[in-house]
C-alpha cells in the first residue's frame, strides 16, 4: 500500500477546540496489512484527534508493520509497538497487547482510552460525537456505535431493531472514561474471549452508565466473528458465549428464537441453541464472577420482564 504524506504537521494541534477531553486510542492488530491502512486514513481525518495513538503489531507477518510505519514518519503521536509472534490467535491476545499499549500512556495526561479495532472506517466526526458524549454526561463510561458489516445498507446493523440493547457496546470501537476503566480493573485477558462484553456490562455493575448511539455507526470491514469462526458458526460460537458469559436458560431460549430471523432461516437458531447446549453438556469453565453472573441474569430478567408488557 502506498502512504501519501498527510498536509497535517507535528505543530498543529491533535484535538479540536471544542473538545474538553482528551482521548488515546489503543488498537490491536493482527496481520491486518489489507484494512490497517484504512482504519489510520479514518483517524486521520477526524475533527477531534487522539492526543495518542498506539498501534500494537501483535506478531503480523503481513507487512502491516511496514504500513503502520510509513505513518509514523509524519505523525509522531502514532505509535508503532510491535509484540513478539506466537503461534495461537485467540481472544486473550488482544486484551494483552492492548495492555502492552496501555503501558505506553503512562505518562500521558488522558481523560479517554479507546480501543479500536482495526479494520474499521467512519465519518470524519466519529470521534468528535462520541466524546462530546462522554463531555456530556459525567455518569458515561463506556460509549460506541452500532458497526455495520453490510456496506451497501448501512442502516442493516444489530441495534435496528426493538429489541437492541443500546446499553451494550460492541468491542469494534469502544471508548472508555478513564475513571471507569480503571474501576473496572480494564481488559482481562481470557482465553475463550467476551473480553469487550466483560469489560462493558462490569461497568454497568459498578455505577456506570454504558450506550451504544445510534447516530453513527462504524464501518467493519472484516465479517462478524470471521477472524476466528467460519461464517456458519459464528451462531454457534454466540451460543456457547451466551453460557460462558452465565446468561439465563431463558434469555438463551428465546435469543435462540430470534436468531431464526438470519439466513439461512432456522439454521442460525438452532446453530445458536446447539452452542449453548454443547457449552453446558460439557460444563466449560465460565468467564464471569457469581457477582456478575448473577447481575447479568437480572438485567436479562428485567429487560424480558419489559418487553413482554409491551407486547
Amino acid at each position: 500500500m502506498t502512504v501519501t504524506q498527510s498536509t497535517q504537521t507535528n505543530s498543529e494541534p491533535l484535538h479540536g477546540a471544542s473538545s474538553t477531553l482528551r482521548c488515546a486510542l489503543i488498537t490491536p492488530a493482527y496481520n491486518e496489512a489489507d484494512l490497517i491502512g484504512a482504519t489510520i486514513d479514518s483517524v486521520l481525518s477526524q475533527t477531534v484527534k487522539p492526543i495518542r495513538w498506539v498501534i500494537v503489531s501483535d506478531g503480523s507477518t503481513d507487512g502491516t508493520d511496514e504500513i503502520v510505519k510509513s505513518y509514523t514518519r509524519y505523525h509522531e503521536w502514532i505509535t508503532l509497538l510491535r509484540r513478539a509472534p506466537h503461534k495461537e490467535r485467540q481472544f486473550a491476545a488482544k486484551a494483552h497487547a492492548f495492555n502492552a499499549g496501555l503501558e505506553l500512556l503512562d505518562d500521558e495526561n488522558y481523560d479517554v482510552v479507546g480501543n479500536l479495532d482495526a479494520d474499521i472506517t467512519f465519518e470524519s466526526n466519529y470521534l468528535e460525537f462520541l466524546l462530546g458524549k462522554l463531555a456530556a454526561d459525567c455518569q458515561l463510561g463506556v460509549v460506541g456505535t452500532p458497526f455495520v458489516d453490510d456496506h451497501a445498507h448501512p442502516e442493516k446493523h444489530s441495534y435496528n431493531h426493538r429489541y437492541a440493547q443500546l446499553e451494550h457496546v460492541s468491542g469494534a470501537c469502544q471508548l472508555f472514561r478513564k475513571q471507569c476503566f480503571d474501576e473496572i480493573g480494564g481488559y482481562i485477558p481470557i482465553k475463550g474471549g467476551a473480553i469487550d462484553w466483560i469489560a462493558v456490562t462490569t461497568a454497568r455493575m459498578k455505577g456506570w452508565r454504558t450506550r451504544t448511539f445510534t447516530e453513527k455507526i462504524c464501518l467493519h470491514h472484516r465479517p462478524l466473528g470471521t477472524g476466528t469462526h467460519s461464517k456458519a458458526m459464528v451462531y454457534w460460537h454466540y451460543g456457547r458465549k451466551a453460557y460462558y458469559v452465565g446468561g439465563h436458560p431463558l434469555w438463551i431460549l428465546m435469543r435462540s428464537v430470534f436468531q431464526m430471523r438470519h439466513k439461512p432461516w432456522i439454521a442460525c437458531g438452532f446453530l445458536f441453541l446447539g452452542g449453548a447446549l454443547w457449552a453446558c453438556v460439557t460444563r466449560i469453565p465460565r468467564a464471569v464472577t457469581p457477582e456478575l453472573m448473577t447481575f447479568h441474569r437480572n438485567e436479562q430478567m428485567s429487560r424480558l420482564k419489559e418487553r413482554l408488557a409491551k407486547s
